[in-house]
């Protein structure tokens, strides 16, 4: 599903554990690591999206998170031309993204990748807040950057911190 501008209607997922350290997880057969996200179908809540591609990517049921927040807008980002399949119509120029805050409520080890025949990632493990700036694919940066920018508000009140700590330091520990 293609938006009549060329965009991919997606949700992005952002998870964090009581330090305020964020999920981060290594794409599957790469050196390349990411934020779980995943395509919103058609007639498909975003909400609903992002709790299905909770479960796919990384294995989490709604019960073991609680949502924080979400992003008010849709966040864009165009794909580099190398990127970008000529050859399907509509031709998708790059992604919507809403973005989730997840708090984990359970136990990290149900955190697993074998809930579908093709895995998006192998392995994972938990980082500073603005880290993803630094690591993540250069055209993803920008959103990424509103998004975290976005969400340290809700973050810092459920963490009971500052938010000058989450904005200024880039980590949440004290």
């Amino acid at each position: 599903m293609v938006d009549a501008d060329g965009f991919r209607p997606n949700v992005g997922i952002i998870i964090f554990n009581d330090d305020g350290k964020l999920l981060w997880a290594k794409r599957a057969g790469q050196d390349a690591w990411q934020f779980p996200q995943g395509g919103v179908q058609e007639n498909e809540a975003p909400e609903l999206a992002a709790l299905r591609e909770l479960h796919e990517e990384v294995g989490l049921e709604p019960e073991d998170v609680e949502i924080v927040a979400t992003t008010v807008d849709w966040l864009p980002y165009r794909l580099p031309k190398q990127y970008i399949r000529q050859n399907s119509y509509p031709v998708c120029i790059g992604q919507k993204q809403k973005w989730f805050l997840f708090k984990l409520l359970g136990d990290t080890n149900k955190i697993r990748f074998d809930h579908t025949d093709k895995p998006e990632f192998d392995n994972w493990c938990w980082i500073n807040y603005w880290d993803p700036l630094d690591q993540v694919i250069s055209f993803k940066r920008e959103v990424y950057r509103q998004a975290l920018e976005e969400l340290s508000q809700p973050l810092s009140e459920a963490l009971n911190l500052p938010l000058a700590q989450i904005r200024q330091t880039g980590t949440t520990s004290p």
